[in-house]
């Protein structure tokens, strides 16, 4: 089971990702580089890793729960989850080499404008954890210990 802590530490990372390489893409050389070739297939491992474990350990457990709303917004994290990997399949095909993981940019302009959608609909899936989801979790925790202390 996945904690908090280890959620946090994986959204502050995938954060500091994001911004580096968004900061990095700026010039069209350094997108050559193997700094930020790394820079970027850790962000893409991190980010599949934190959307599964999302939708694992946290949106399968409330899709049993016995309020019809809670399962309403276990529903819509994992539409949302799946809607995001299938965006992020096709940036990956677009822009990725399926031997090396090293970028293929042929537009740099769209790879630019591209990069910055997607990064920005991570940003905003976590943004939507934070305020939404964890809240909601552990409000459910709090309610069941009170009802078994």
């Amino acid at each position: 089971m996945v904690t908090f802590d280890n959620l946090h530490a994986q959204i502050h990372e995938i954060t500091e990702r994001n911004n580096v390489f968004r900061y990095l893409i700026q010039d069209r050389l350094m997108c050559d580089t193997r700094i930020a070739r790394d820079i970027f297939s850790g962000y893409v491992n991190l980010v599949r890793e934190h959307m599964e474990q999302v939708d694992r350990d946290l949106c399968s457990r409330l899709l049993s729960h016995d309020v019809q709303t809670v399962r309403n917004t276990a529903d819509r994290f994992l539409s949302g989850s799946s809607e995001i990997k299938h965006i992020f399949a096709d940036y990956l095909r677009q822009y990725c080499s399926d031997r090396r993981n090293e970028l293929r940019i042929r537009d740099y302009p769209a790879f630019v404008t591209d990069t910055n959608e997607m990064f920005d609909l991570v940003l905003d899936r976590i943004q939507r954890e934070t305020e939404h989801l964890y809240p909601l979790i552990r409000s459910l925790e709090t309610q069941a210990s009170k009802k078994t202390a």
